[in-house]
């Protein structure tokens, strides 16, 4: 009689487990997708009745300066009451624009409508929660890239911001002061991001041009070669006589070209 093949139950609950796990990381990004793409009316955001930060008018300003330029990079986060729970500075920046730039703010916040993300829980019952959220935003800021930060910087330019020395005066629009408030670094890190975005952009173009000469040069190498396996043993025309004699040689100077070219490529890339 034929034994009878037991299920292995651990097997099919890990099984079960697996899935059961995978579909609820699927749902917590349909869900966070979701939440990134909401948007409320300005005047359904409601203020914190106590802000732990305190709201600084030269910061906001600031702000509202920046987002008259780029737009609200990085969204307001509210509980499912739309009170707000990180992005206190942003939120008094946009009622700013409205009041004094409503061309700019009419361009960001068509209808009204600023985008929002919504945090699935109501700020008065979950005080605890709601104070996580806001230490979190602001202790987690999307740290930009100094390719972005360099975007950022000329996008700012086209609208008069400069790079100043020493205090901006009356009506200058400082472009390291806008920066650093954007992406919440200091002044000194956002210099450093553009000259290191300069420096990479510097290489990258000297890389290719290596790239294309050597490519260049190993094509005429082999051009020459096969010329040199097709050419006929004796040669009727003096032009044709007088590179046959050099051949040899120029093929020579074109490896030779091409090894120093790989030698200041690795240079390049130290």
């Amino acid at each position: 009689m034929a034994k009878k093949n037991n299920p292995n139950w651990g097997a099919v609950k890990a099984t079960t487990n697996e899935m059961a796990e995978k579909d609820q990381q699927q749902l917590e990004k349909k869900e966070l997708d979701r939440q990134q793409k909401i948007t409320l009316k300005l005047n359904q955001i409601k203020d914190r009745e106590a802000d732990t930060r305190p709201i600084h008018l030269t910061h906001v300003q600031a702000l509202a300066e920046s987002i008259a330029v780029l737009g609200l990079l990085e969204p307001l986060v509210v509980d499912v009451r739309n009170r707000l729970l990180a992005g206190g500075h942003r939120l008094s920046a946009i009622k700013v624009l409205k009041e004094e730039n409503f061309k700019a703010y009419q361009l960001h916040f068509p209808a009204d409508e600023v985008q929002v993300r919504v945090m699935s829980f109501d700020a008065v019952e979950e005080p605890d929660l709601a104070l996580q959220v806001e230490v979190a935003e602001n202790e987690h800021r999307r740290d930009y890239t100094p390719t972005e930060v360099k975007t950022l910087a000329v996008r700012l330019q086209k609208q008069g911001y400069k790079r100043l020395k020493g205090r901006p005066g009356f009506g200058d629009k400082s472009l390291m002061q806008a920066l650093a408030f954007v992406v919440n670094k200091s002044k000194r890190t956002v210099e450093r991001y553009l000259q290191e975005d300069n420096n990479d952009a510097e290489k990258s173009a000297t890389a290719v041009a290596l790239s294309q000469e050597r490519a260049a040069l190993k094509k005429a190498y082999l051009n020459l070669q096969s010329w040199q396996k097709v050419m006929p043993e004796k040669l009727e025309t003096s032009k044709r006589q007088s590179l046959a004699k050099k051949l040899p040689g120029i093929m020579k100077l074109i490896d030779a070209a091409q090894a120093e070219i790989k030698v200041i490529e690795e240079k390049e890339k130290q």
